[in-house]
């Protein structure tokens, strides 16, 4: 379960990067021109966008709630196997309701 939840905190926070250079885009679209904010509302308007978005906000939360275990690790809490796989079955449940809480801000 530790092994599992610090993998995908990797694969997180590559999703968290990729997703910042597509957020710029889009901000700098938005931003351009009226013309362009116009296009931008468009482009998130659509359900596919929405569930993108939904996505990366998940990675986001979910990269943030594991790093935070990841620093208390580091600092000597949460070492022993029982204790680390509270710790993430704990971390999981955050960010499921997190992951609630940002689709409620993009639908």
């Amino acid at each position: 379960m530790t092994a599992i939840a610090s993998i995908i905190h990797r694969v997180s926070g590559v999703i968290t990067f990729v997703s910042v250079a597509i957020l710029l885009w889009l901000l700098n679209v938005s931003l351009s021109s009226p013309e362009g904010f116009a296009s931008a509302q468009g482009i998130v308007d659509s359900f596919f966008v929405k569930f993108v978005l939904w996505g990366i906000l998940t990675a986001l939360f979910y990269h943030i709630v594991v790093g935070i275990r990841h620093l208390l690790m580091d600092m000597g809490y949460f070492e022993e196997m029982e204790t680390g796989i509270a710790s993430a079955k704990i971390s999981f449940a955050i960010v499921a309701v997190l992951s609630l809480f940002a689709g409620g801000l993009v639908w």
